[in-house]
């Protein structure tokens, strides 16, 4: 028995310079997949991103129509002067944030574990597809997963630290996690049970500490005072998703599925003999990471069902993925065979490439207006016809449409911050409602008596309110559909009896 063992460890046994350079080659390959749709256009958050920097510094404040973070707005006007507006440019200024957001997880993770077990969990953060969508998203969650980690491994190092620098830390990087994203205040209670559990057991040090942090937060989070009364005083105004399910919920807890690699593995350990359920685990390390998996998420989830505010989408649910990435890591710890845990890590990533390269979809970067805009100024600015543009914000449905030079600085048409127009341009809400009916009334009016050929698009939501003008000007005018360019459709209203110009 003692032989096949001792074989039985052979086998499995991979040496420790060979390991450590596939788990490189693995990490450095994760990341790679970020950049799969790296050139892709912007998409409509993104451009919203744009428009808040057009004003420049000065402008940045004034433009805060949205519950976003004027800190990243700062950060990234500085970076496209440094690098230009391209788009891998500006995209460039999310995966740096987010490589160090890596970093900072996999210190983490070696402190609380090894260095194995710490690469492991920096990998399944990468693949996580939350985290790759936010790689390269120009918005500010690659500088909040930066803050949220920055507090994990504070919070770690707090464990046989008793600095009040390192809780300084602590308070000013859990107050950043909220400067960058207001819906990410959901991980501060996970924060808060793991630092209490921590030191609870020095009291004189857990209230100097906590005071520290406690000081420092209240500081840094001033800012944020103002950002939080608007988005309480607005949140009906921002209700743009449906009520979450459980599907989803169970979807970012197991990386799409993909985790089932791991519990297959360990059921294989199991089998093989090769599960560590003797060596001793400390409860600590456990509580950190079920806590910043469970409770974010959880609250968030609880948030989106029993409130108006549905915020349950893929980009809000960020700040559980390092706690996720860690909970899987410390499931692959107790599989006592080095290859094997390589061999579930290796497959994941293999999966994971396999799907994004062979799906269309993940190829790019959510929808862009970019193919219809420019479909649109090539067409329209022939005769510089009108162009009728439906709102894809859901705030437009409680605004009052702006005009002439006020279009661009309302921030209503977010694209065109980034994808511009030339020819004329009227806005309506997103919704068909009272505002879009009254407006797009008497724009067609005017559009008839003036016998002008103009063009109408809008995104998915604004279908019905495309319907309701086709229907309104039937009389008038005669309608066809140009396209639909990446969901964003595009109709052609001629005058009956003659054209105003050129109509392809």
């Amino acid at each position: 028995m003692d032989v096949l063992r001792l074989q039985s460890q052979r086998l499995w046994s991979i040496p420790s310079r060979v390991q450590y350079t596939i788990y490189a080659l693995a990490l450095a390959l994760s990341i790679s997949i970020w950049f799969i749709p790296i050139r892709a256009p912007l998409w409509l958050d993104e451009t919203v991103s744009i428009y808040l920097i057009q004003g420049g510094l000065a402008g940045i404040m004034s433009r805060q129509v949205w519950p976003d973070a004027p800190t990243y707005s700062c950060l990234l006007w500085l970076w496209t002067k440094a690098v230009g507006m391209g788009e891998i440019a500006l995209r460039i200024s999310s995966i740096l944030p987010m490589l160090g957001a890596v970093y900072l997880l996999y210190r983490a993770a070696r402190e609380l574990f090894d260095r194995e077990v710490g690469l492991i969990a920096a990998i399944l953060f990468c693949l996580h597809p939350i985290i790759i969508f936010a790689s390269i998203d120009i918005r500010p969650y690659a500088f909040a997963a930066l803050a949220i980690n920055s507090s994990i491994l504070a919070l770690v190092h707090l464990r046989h630290n008793n600095s009040n620098w390192l809780a300084a830390l602590f308070g000013l990087s859990a107050a950043c996690i909220v400067q960058f994203q207001l819906l990410f205040a959901v991980i501060l209670p996970a924060l808060a049970i793991c630092f209490v559990a921590l030191k609870i057991g020095d009291r004189k040090t857990f209230w100097r500490q906590l005071g520290v942090a406690s000081v420092v937060f209240a500081f840094a989070f001033l800012p944020v005072i103002p950002r939080l009364q608007y988005m309480v005083h607005t949140s009906g105004t921002h209700v743009f998703s449906p009520a979450p399910t459980l599907l989803e919920l169970g979807s970012t807890l197991t990386i799409k599925g993909l985790a089932a690699i791991l519990v297959v593995a360990v059921l294989f350990a199991a089998a093989m003999r090769r599960l560590d359920l003797r060596s001793h685990l400390e409860g600590w390390p456990i509580l950190l990471c079920t806590s910043l998996a469970l409770v974010p998420i959880l609250l968030l989830y609880a948030l989106s069902v029993g409130t108006a505010i549905h915020v349950f989408v893929p980009r809000y649910r960020l700040e559980a993925v390092p706690g996720i990435a860690l909970c899987w890591a410390l499931v692959a710890s107790r599989i006592d065979s080095r290859a094997l845990r390589l061999l579930a890590c290796t497959t994941i990533l293999a999966a994971t490439a396999a799907i994004h390269l062979a799906t269309p979809l993940l190829r790019q970067h959510q929808y862009s207006w970019k193919y219809a805009l420019e479909f649109v100024e090539k067409n329209a600015s022939v005769d510089d016809a009108p162009v009728l543009i439906c709102s894809d914000i859901p705030e437009s449905d409680h605004m009052a449409m702006p005009v002439g030079p006020a279009i661009l600085q309302s921030g209503i048409l977010p694209p065109l911050s980034y994808y511009q127009l030339s020819v004329p341009v009227t806005p309506l809400p997103r919704a068909l409602n009272d505002e879009t009916m009254r407006d797009g009334s008497r724009f067609l009016q005017q559009a008839a008596q003036r016998r002008q050929r103009f063009l109408a698009l809008g995104f998915v939501q604004s279908y019905e309110t495309l319907d309701w003008l086709r229907n309104q000007a039937g009389g008038t005018f005669n309608v066809r559909e140009l396209g639909a360019f990446d969901g964003v459709k595009v109709l052609e209203f001629v005058p009956r009896g003659g054209l105003s110009g050129p109509s392809s």
